[in-house]
């Protein structure tokens, strides 16, 4: 009992501490998202001071439940990470795998393929919208008219003419409208932290059992085989760690959206609570409580599911 008494009293502190870090704000935004708080009410100034005496119960919550955006912010908040979820896992392994053996110039390459995961979420942001995806200046814009001036001059050919006139002309995508702008999102985040699953699952190939996969030769093994049956099965706690802790992250995105389209049509929960945040504290605290909820049932269905089923 003494050896264990002195360690338990060294982690006191932290511990204490870390409970009070979770529970304040947590226990604040569950106390305004039952009263009435709204910053800039004229019309009842007794509502711009969190008190009991504003008690509203379920009203805020009834409130954000029949807002015209709620249901839109959901879908698309699981749209986009479940998205960059799909394609950072897999380009991260696919790169992985591919740069996992000897070659010249590697340390270049990983370093120019991790570098990436530096970039700032707001530079990030404002390099794709401007200079990639732009419809007029970007790169996008110039591949579109490339393309439609190489198909104009290929339509005077006497053979091949006839084909190409036939060709549509392309037009740019505009990635700041409705439809289009959570593509944007899910393109430059997928590009900054791919970088980050491919760290983890290169760093995890290092220690694969060279001898299973040599034995899987002998025996006739094809490469696609060896890397379902071996490799797969080796980075499953990677992938997992990778899974949750991007989760995390992309659940509370809101520079991109930010930038892409100042959410005009493409909102997730985070940036809905901002809008309320302006004025309403009681609804965007009641916001804050569905996002810790959304975030609980992802995260339970990836332990229990995504997770068990890779490590089995």
């Amino acid at each position: 009992m003494a050896d264990r008494t002195l360690p338990r009293l060294l982690q006191t502190p932290a511990v204490i501490m870390l409970l009070i870090w979770m529970i304040v704000p947590l226990s604040m935004t569950l106390y305004f998202s039952f009263i009435r708080y709204v910053l800039n009410s004229t019309v009842r100034p007794e509502w711009t001071t969190p008190a009991l005496s504003n008690w509203r119960g379920l009203g805020n919550y009834n409130y954000v439940l029949n807002a015209k955006d709620f249901w839109f912010a959901i879908q698309n908040s699981v749209l986009i990470v479940g998205s960059i979820l799909v394609l950072t896992v897999v380009l991260g392994l696919a790169l992985a795998v591919l740069i996992n053996r000897t070659f010249p110039g590697r340390g270049i390459v990983r370093v120019l393929l991790i570098s990436p995961f530096f970039v700032m979420p707001a530079v990030n942001g404002v390099l794709w919208i401007n200079m990639i995806l732009d419809p007029v200046l970007g790169l996008q814009g110039l591949a579109v008219g490339g393309i439609n001036n190489l198909v104009d001059g290929l339509r005077d050919f006497p053979v091949l003419g006839h084909f190409f006139s036939l060709w549509p002309e392309l037009t740019p995508i505009s990635f700041r409208a409705t439809q289009t702008s959570a593509y944007a999102v899910i393109m430059m985040v997928t590009w900054q932290w791919t970088p980050f699953a491919l760290l983890i699952f290169m760093t995890s190939l290092q220690s694969e059992d060279e001898s299973q996969k040599e034995a899987a030769t002998l025996d006739g093994a094809s490469n696609w085989s060896k890397f379902i049956n071996l490799t797969v099965p080796h980075l499953a706690r990677p992938i997992a760690i990778v899974i949750m802790i991007q989760s995390i992250f992309h659940l509370s995105l809101y520079a991109e959206i930010e930038i892409v389209s100042r959410g005009n049509g493409n909102k997730n929960l985070p940036y809905l609570i901002g809008e309320f945040a302006n004025n309403n504290i009681g609804a965007a605290s009641a916001t804050g409580i569905f996002a810790v909820i959304l975030a609980n049932i992802i995260a339970i269905f990836l332990l229990r599911f995504v997770g068990k089923s890779l490590m089995d």
